[in-house]
């Protein structure tokens, strides 16, 4: 069966299940492509902190509240994380419903399918043909399999920038948790706009 008889023979539902396959993937691939431009996850390793991406936006966070005379800059740099995480989770919920609602509106296709399947039987009197009714039932469980086909990547993805983000949220709260261990404070970057070096925060002394 190809793809435009399936649309075909699926109806509307197919249609708008096509259209979540779309969208999910879109916004997948979006937030993959975000995770890319962040760079690798820090591993506190001696190297220069790349600059960029969620870890260090809370140490900017925090090295500006130091400056600023704030006794503790973790409470800075907890407020950043949650932001931070919430544009790392962007768009997760839209994919989770469409992930969730994707089998459940494909068996509503199916539902629909079957009733009118028993529509035909009913105003024929029940003198129908078992080739026919078949084609009938088998047209409507397409649905159902389109659905499950959309609702399992879209879900694994789900599940896969998901895995991403905590990745990311872990690294941060390493960042502030270690600012912690350090009695609250940052060691002093190069100049005042410079990065910190992470080895400089990675260390004890």
């Amino acid at each position: 069966m190809t793809i435009e008889e399936l649309l075909l023979k699926g109806g509307p539902v197919v249609w708008v299940l096509a259209l979540y396959s779309i969208l999910g993937l879109a916004i997948a691939l979006e937030r993959y492509l975000h995770f890319l431009r962040m760079g690798p996850v820090p591993n506190g390793r001696p190297a220069k902190h790349p600059g960029r991406g969620p870890e260090a936006a809370v140490l900017a966070a925090m090295d500006a509240a130091q400056r600023a005379g704030i006794g503790n800059p973790a409470l800075a740099g907890e407020r950043v994380r949650g932001e931070e995480l919430r544009r790392l989770e962007a768009g997760f919920r839209t994919l989770a419903i469409l992930g969730n609602t994707a089998p459940l509106l494909g068996l509503l296709g199916t539902i629909l399918g079957m009733i009118k399947a028993f529509m035909v039987i009913e105003q024929a009197g029940g003198r129908v043909d078992a080739q026919a009714l078949a084609g009938g039932i088998w047209e409507a469980m397409i649905t159902t399999g389109v659905g499950l086909a959309v609702a399992i990547p879209l879900l694994i993805l789900l599940h896969l920038l998901e895995g991403l983000a905590e990745r990311r949220a872990h690294a941060m709260q390493r960042c502030i948790d270690l600012v912690r261990e350090r009695g609250g404070s940052l060691p002093p970057s190069s100049g005042a706009d410079a990065p910190h070096r992470w080895e400089g925060i990675t260390d004890a002394g």
